[in-house]
């Protein structure tokens, strides 16, 4: 019977590495095809490594917290029924004993006085590799390296990050880290360690650490309202006529198409068509320059048991009618709040959407999801007396209204046109066809 070497998938472009954070199994276990082995996890999500097939694990190769790339053999497993004592297992059965040579002693010497960098920043954020070696080879200890501004996922450390902290150092003549005051990602600003806080002391509170994914939600939307200069527009819309389609299509359209129809996926339309009419809200920004985006990915924030918050991404949203949309919107959303989406399913979004009102608000001001320069925050539809415009005259009735507000990065969406985009969505709303048929 064959041994099995268990990998590190492939979890989409640009994801390189992730680390090991639970074991779900020991040594000696026997486990069926699919059951999870071990929980993985990258700067974006978290995941599960199932068995391949049945069998029996013999070896683990890394340990919980080591951070292994993409590829990387992880563990072996021998089908049931295999003598697994009577074979060594060799962790890495390709590589050659060589004879060293003088250069192999000098990244030996180098790490014996260079300073250790843990794969990860006090505050969660996964240090890759790359990164840490540069960090050793330049003799730049933890808490330099943490001053250090990243520009990756979350605020991960590039190594274009490092390498330009590096060329301003040398430049410069000084440690510039070191000089500068350490700032709590948390309280914006406050040069006071989160530690040495004592506002509470006294009082019956309860200290309640950040999970990993809270600390990467605080980081990113400090850095988003670091990075953006934020504008919101309002509007009100009356989605009367699409309410009432809606109430009456549902019900058919669960029995033949299986699928539970949400209003999420009609804002997803309207919101897709109007990118079409302005593309330039379509972008994002590289320094001067705008990138303009010729395919449209929406990506949905959905709340998840826990309190925290991810953004599945609906990917060529415009190349989807609404069934395909509501079929994308409902498989995303139900994986989401399990924790089964794959690390490719919640990148690439070019714009995002935000449902305020299904926890009851009415509007709100959200706050740009990076590298995007806008966000659409939808708020609860709610019966108001309006005023009605008829060819006799106005009148008063009650209506289905709701507001929409959008946030907007001032560096390259200006009022103009992010008010033009928000009048196209409401319009894309209000002027449903109530006769569409499913």
């Amino acid at each position: 019977m064959a041994k099995i070497e268990i990998l590190i998938p492939a979890m989409g472009e640009g994801i390189t590495e992730a680390t090991i954070t639970q074991f779900l199994k020991k040594v000696g276990d026997f486990v069926e095809e699919e059951d999870s082995i071990m929980e993985i996890a990258t700067d974006k999500v978290d995941s599960e490594i199932p068995a391949p097939q049945a069998g029996k694990i013999v070896k683990f190769l890394f340990n919980e917290g080591d951070t292994p790339q993409v590829g990387d053999v992880v563990a072996i497993l021998a089908t049931e029924g295999e003598d697994t004592a009577s074979e060594e297992i060799k962790e890495n059965p390709k590589q050659e004993i060589q004879k060293p040579t003088p250069e192999d002693f000098a990244p030996v010497l180098l790490e014996s006085i260079a300073p250790q960098i843990s794969n990860k920043t006090d505050d969660g954020n996964f240090i890759s590799p790359l990164v840490r070696n540069i960090a050793q080879t330049e003799n730049i200890d933890a808490n330099e390296l943490k001053q250090i501004s990243g520009s990756g996922e979350a605020g991960r450390i590039t190594k274009k990050d490092i390498l330009s902290y590096l060329n301003d150092k040398k430049s410069q003549g000084v440690k510039l880290a070191s000089s500068t005051p350490t700032i709590s990602p948390i309280n914006s600003g406050a040069t006071t360690p989160a530690s040495e806080h004592k506002s509470y002391e006294g009082e019956n509170v309860e200290i309640i650490e950040m999970d990993r994914m809270r600390k990467l939600i605080a980081q990113y939307m400090l850095k988003s309202k670091q990075v953006s200069p934020h504008v919101t527009s309002f509007i009100d819309v009356d989605v009367t006529g699409l309410v009432n389609w809606r109430n009456k299509v549902k019900d058919e359209f669960l029995k033949k198409e299986n699928q539970k129809l949400t209003f999420t996926p009609i804002f997803v339309e309207a919101v897709t068509s109007a990118l079409k009419d302005y593309p330039m809200v379509n972008v994002s920004v590289d320094g001067d320059r705008i990138i303009r985006k010729k395919y449209i990915n929406i990506g949905m924030a959905t709340a998840l048991p826990s309190g925290n918050l991810i953004v599945p991404v609906i990917k060529a949203a415009d190349e989807l009618n609404l069934v395909g949309i509501t079929t994308k919107v409902n498989d995303l959303a139900d994986r989401a709040r399990i924790n089964k989406l794959q690390p490719d399913e919640i990148k690439g979004s070019t714009f995002t959407i935000t449902n305020l009102g299904a926890f009851g608000s009415t509007t709100g001001t959200p706050i740009i999801n990076q590298p995007e320069v806008a966000i659409l925050a939808v708020g609860a539809i709610k019966k108001k007396p309006a005023v009605i415009e008829t060819p006799h005259g106005d009148t008063i009735g009650i209506r289905q209204i709701m507001v929409l507000s959008l946030s907007y990065d001032h560096r390259v969406v200006d009022g103009a046109l992010g008010g033009m985009f928000l009048k196209r969505i409401a319009e894309n709303l209000e002027n449903f066809d109530i006769k569409r048929t499913i």
